[in-house]
């Protein structure tokens, strides 16, 4: 089967292995799916193929599928599009109670294709006292009728949510708990958002390892240069970032509120960090805040976030699903250096979530022994002692695998690297 060739042959490299994938992408580009499943295994590792392309008419193929991708849903129920770990397909739609900031966003940029997803509203009472301060009509309403359908009266009178958004403070907004439904275009959505690079890096060779990486050899190598963007350039990337997060339905407080200085950092491989602090005020109280996000050859790959304090990071380091078969450990020994050297710390540790500990996607993927492997050390001396077993059990057996008991007994306690234990009492 095509599809079968061309994810057995994505993380091949070589001129033949380029020539084969042009030609599986050329045939699957009139190819026509109907079952979902099909339709998801095509759009996923075509943009895998489109981030890591073993040649420039690989990442041409990628984007003429990917960008003509709403044409190949007509009559395909997209309901099953809707799991965080595949939506955002060009041609779909994506529904959830949006932040303020995020919701005003998507609509001053996006229109119409940003409404009230009024089917899932489940609290459309709640519009009553906020219309009763806005509107006269609704303030005697709202003081005397008992039952009133706000949803129907809120259209009746022809408001929006541009409009709600405009006249309302950005609290009062969030206890509104509105759902927004995003119609989701080829250049919107994860098919088609790009910020264009100059140049396309090709794979000519394998993958970078994990067991290639060593965070002590990036933190010796040369500084990493970083870019103060200009006010335009700053708001195109803003733009990007909060539309490749909707998309995947995640936020982050600095993606809400980004400052006027953002950075631009060339990773090396293909691979563009921006990054940032966050607006003043909305600056936490005790640590410092950044975060990014990372694309490679100009597809959103994944985000970070660094809360500091005294010398001390704590890292939420997250790559889509759709790229971990790509250069994970690399990635994040890079952007722990360029965090080292742009923000001053000299130690690092990992949340307990991030491990796994009340997230099973951190479990299916061994997120603690991605780690591990790069040198972390657990907080506390009883999950040391566990992890010792484990180890010792794998070094006996390369085909033993934690449980994932295990796992979420591993996931109990931040993990470190470099000094700063301190921070085990923040």
């Amino acid at each position: 089967m095509l599809l079968d060739q061309l994810e057995l042959y994505k993380t091949t490299f070589g001129k033949p292995s380029a020539q084969r994938v042009s030609g599986l992408l050329k045939r699957l580009g009139s190819a026509r799916f109907k079952h979902p499943g099909e339709l998801i295994r095509l759009h996923e590792t075509t943009l895998f193929l489109r981030a890591f392309p073993q040649s420039p008419p690989v990442a041409r193929l990628c984007d003429e599928i990917l960008l003509a991708f709403e044409d190949r849903l007509r009559g395909v129920d997209t309901g099953v599009f809707d799991d965080p770990k595949i939506s955002g397909i060009a041609g779909t739609a994506v529904s959830t109670n949006f932040s303020y900031e995020f919701a005003r966003s998507l609509v001053q940029r996006h229109g119409e294709a940003v409404s009230i997803d009024w089917e899932s509203y489940e609290r459309p009472e709640r519009l009553g006292p906020v219309l009763a301060r806005l509107l006269p009509m609704a303030q005697e309403l709202y003081a005397v009728e008992p039952h009133v359908d706000w949803r129907a009266w809120f259209e009746k009178s022809r408001r929006s949510l541009p409009w709600l958004l405009e006249n309302v403070d950005p609290l009062t907004y969030e206890l509104l708990e509105i759902p927004i439904r995003w119609k989701l275009s080829a250049r919107s959505s994860r098919s088609g958002l790009r910020l264009e690079r100059r140049d396309l890096f090709c794979r000519t060779g394998p993958f970078l390892k994990r067991a290639e990486v060593s965070l002590e050899a990036e933190f010796a190598a040369p500084p990493i240069r970083a870019r103060r963007l200009s006010s335009t350039e700053a708001q195109l990337v803003e733009a990007a970032i909060i539309d490749a997060s909707a998309a995947r339905y995640r936020e982050l407080h600095g993606f809400q509120h980004p400052p006027r200085n953002v950075y631009h950092a060339d990773l090396g491989r293909g691979v563009d960090l921006y990054f940032f602090g966050v607006a003043e005020k909305q600056q936490l109280p005790l640590r410092d805040y950044h975060c990014g996000m990372f694309f490679t050859n100009a597809v959103p790959t994944g985000y970070v976030e660094a809360l500091s304090l005294k010398g001390h990071a704590q890292i939420g380091f997250n790559l889509y699903y759709t790229f971990r078969d790509g250069e994970t450990a690399w990635v994040f020994a890079r952007i722990l250096k360029l965090i080292r050297e742009q923000v001053g710390v000299d130690s690092f540790s990992i949340d307990p979530y991030q491990l796994g500990d009340n997230n099973d996607e951190a479990i299916e993927s061994g997120a603690f022994w991605f780690y591990r492997k790069l040198g972390f050390d657990p907080a506390n001396e009883e999950i040391a002692r566990l992890v010792a077993r484990e180890e010792a059990r794998i070094a006996r057996d390369g085909a033993y695998r934690s449980s994932r008991a295990v796992l979420r007994k591993l996931a109990e306690v931040p993990l470190f690297y470099g000094g700063g234990f301190y921070a085990t009492k923040l």
